[in-house]
């Protein structure tokens, strides 16, 4: 019997991508205001040079290994005491300056505190834009009823618990697991034992509800749980994984369950 559920939180719960791409293009704006420059240009530059940045640094095994993505990393405050934490809270403003400055760069033009400005304007930007689907809330409070919770994200600690605040969804979980607190990040079966150990479940028990077959559903199976892919974007399921359980909204996800 299926007796708890494991929730992704980006891209699941909360709006990701589309999020930091309309702040990369607002803080473009602003650039744009000042110089003549083409800001979608300079948008998906600025996407593209931190990106560049963010390979080459010393701390990308650390950040590959938890799943901090370069985008995140222009906003994310790196509160803690770990090393490597405090060695991406000291890198970062340079990394953020540089992202812009390299952008700027690339449209021939060379102003360093605008540059500044557009990394402060970045993170305030994305902070504005912490959206929830429409079908979360509702489809929560339905589950809480009758399931325990588990929240299971990759990403800084600081970051996916100020996302998850900020969301007001909290409340629905019994436990909050972070990859940057585990030391792995999903697909890693670590990250979910402790989800399962938080919960008092066993993998028989527990189903993974996420948008990444690679992180959530995989991880999830080789740990033992069961596995439902929250297909949003309506993609081909793979040829190779006919048998994966797939529903287009939570709103779905009640009768899956009632099957599984």
């Amino acid at each position: 019997m299926r007796r708890a559920l494991l929730f992704d939180l980006d891209e699941t719960l909360m709006v990701e991508e589309p999020a930091a791409v309309a702040s990369f293009k607002a803080t473009a704006e602003v650039a744009a205001a000042r110089h003549d420059l083409d800001s979608e240009v300079l948008a998906t530059g600025a996407r593209s040079r931190a990106r560049e940045l963010w390979y080459a640094a010393p701390t990308h095994d650390y950040c590959m290994r938890i799943g901090i993505s370069s985008w995140e990393g222009l906003w994310c405050r790196f509160e803690g005491d770990e090393s490597d934490v405090r060695a991406l809270r000291e890198w970062s403003p340079t990394y953020r300056r540089e992202a812009w400055s390299l952008a700027l760069a690339d449209q021939g033009i060379d102003d360093e505190p605008l540059a500044e400005h557009l990394a402060e304007t970045f993170a305030a930007e994305r902070r504005m834009r912490h959206e929830v689907f429409a079908d979360v809330e509702s489809t929560l409070g339905q589950l809480r009823e009758s399931y325990a919770m588990a929240l299971v994200t990759n990403g800084a600690a600081c970051l996916q618990r100020e996302k998850l605040a900020a969301s007001n969804l909290g409340g629905y979980f019994d436990a909050v697991i972070v990859s940057a607190d585990v030391g792995a990040a999903k697909p890693d079966s670590s990250v979910f034992q402790q989800a399962l150990s938080a919960l008092g479940v066993d993998g028989e028990q527990a189903v993974m509800i996420g948008d990444s077959i690679t992180k959530d559903m995989d991880g999830a199976l080789a740990a033992g749980l069961g596995a439902i892919w929250l297909d949003r974007n309506e993609q081909s399921v793979p040829a190779e994984r006919p048998d994966l359980a797939r529903i287009g909204s939570l709103r779905s996800l009640s009768g899956v369950l009632s099957r599984l």
